[in-house]
């Protein structure tokens, strides 16, 4: 069986490595022109589930240099108010989490395979031999296509042309704080990522990262030798122009909050700060499985709320080549599982996106209260969480 993986991310190179394990024949054709191109500049949080699709899919080499590229990952979870007031503080989990350079991890997996970079997919043509066409001319076949090309992906488009994203109507502002230039930083917001809840509609998100010793490229949005704060402001009413100052559109939002969070803010350089609308994948039915199939953002993209995008993708690689090495009705078998904790992970994302950037003032008090009752009662915090 040829299979052809179109996308050369997190997923497709994951997946990618999983057949060649298997002895299948893969080839992953990616539009970037280089190993180099695709540069972004906050880590990724590699939980339990993430890790375990790597191990298994990857060589014993690419799986060790991962473990020594990737920080850190921090454990445990809290929530806070605005003043940084502790309402209740989950316990950290006995398995290993990681912090992963999005740069360096993308070049472990891309060590040891042959991915066909400056290859445009455009269209296929479907069929038992599926004929794939790219924007240098050049044709392609193979017996199964997956589209691994992400939230704007064209195999999603011209396979499931009813599926897609939409915008949520939530609007993030992400910056870093690099830890060794300001020891001041309270603790225990370096020891575990942390919600803020604020009486406002409005949330932020706060996580440490250990400094990996290298970096990605030559600018602050991706310097991996430092440790830093990631903080991320989100709020369902902001809209951002081109040209408007993030920073001091987030101080101005949260000039009554902790002093520490504005001094957080106020003293991360201006290059590292970022925008970002959120989108989220529109909910489908069920469909028939052919030979083409999708993972990943390119069938069901979230919002960065829980941090488990990446970690779905893995597991949709892990999964899909489990199946197809395993021969039958694997697309089916494999959309049956990825449809179900696929989509459930996109509702769960945007019902969280939605209330820690829209949730009412009646609701938010409720939750803080639900939360310090759990902090102060320990068989409810373990029956809740």
């Amino acid at each position: 069986m040829r299979i052809a993986v179109i996308g050369g991310g997190i997923g497709g190179l994951c997946l990618a490595h999983g057949l060649r394990k298997a002895g299948v024949d893969v080839a992953v054709y990616e539009r970037e022109l280089s190993r180099t191109d695709r540069l972004q500049g906050y880590r990724v949080h590699i939980n339990p589930d993430g890790a375990a699709a790597l191990r298994e899919c990857l060589p014993a080499a690419n799986w060790e240099r991962f473990e020594r590229s990737a920080g850190s990952g921090g454990n445990g979870f809290g929530f806070l108010d605005q003043r940084l007031r502790t309402l209740l503080v989950l316990d950290p989990e006995e398995e290993k989490h990681y912090s992963a350079s999005r740069i360096t991890l993308r070049q472990v997996l891309l060590d040891g395979l042959d991915v066909q970079f400056g290859r445009t997919f455009e269209r296929y043509e479907p069929g038992d031999d599926i004929k794939l066409h790219f924007a240098d001319g050049g044709v392609e076949s193979c017996d199964l296509l997956v589209g691994a090309d992400g939230i704007r992906s064209r195999v999603r488009q011209q396979y499931l042309p009813h599926a897609g994203t939409e915008k949520i109507g939530v609007t993030a502002i992400a910056g870093k704080l690099f830890l060794d230039d300001h020891d001041w930083v309270p603790r225990h917001l370096v020891d575990r990522a942390h919600t803020v809840i604020p009486t406002t509609r409005a949330g932020m998100f706060l996580a440490a990262h250990d400094g990996l010793g290298v970096t990605d490229e030559d600018d602050l949005l991706f310097d991996n030798v430092r440790p830093y704060l990631m903080w991320a402001y989100a709020a369902a009413d902001m809209t951002v122009h081109d040209g408007q100052d993030l920073q001091a559109e987030v101080l101005r939002r949260i000039t009554k909050w902790s002093p520490d969070l504005t001094r957080i803010v106020e003293a991360s350089p201006p290059e590292t700060i970022s925008e970002w609308r959120l989108r989220s994948s529109k909910p489908i039915s069920r469909w028939q499985p052919t030979n083409v199939t999708v993972l990943g953002d390119a069938i069901h993209a979230m919002t960065p709320m829980r941090g488990i995008g990446a970690n779905i993708a893995l597991k949709d690689a892990r999964l899909l080549a489990r199946c197809i090495a395993e021969g039958g009705d694997a697309i089916a078998r494999y959309e049956k599982e990825m449809y179900d904790y696929g989509f459930a992970a996109v509702r769960d994302s945007l019902k969280a996106a939605r209330q820690f950037a829209d949730g009412g003032p009646v609701a938010r008090t409720i939750f803080k209260t639900v939360l310090r009752a759990a902090q102060a009662v320990p068989a409810l915090k373990r029956a809740m969480f």
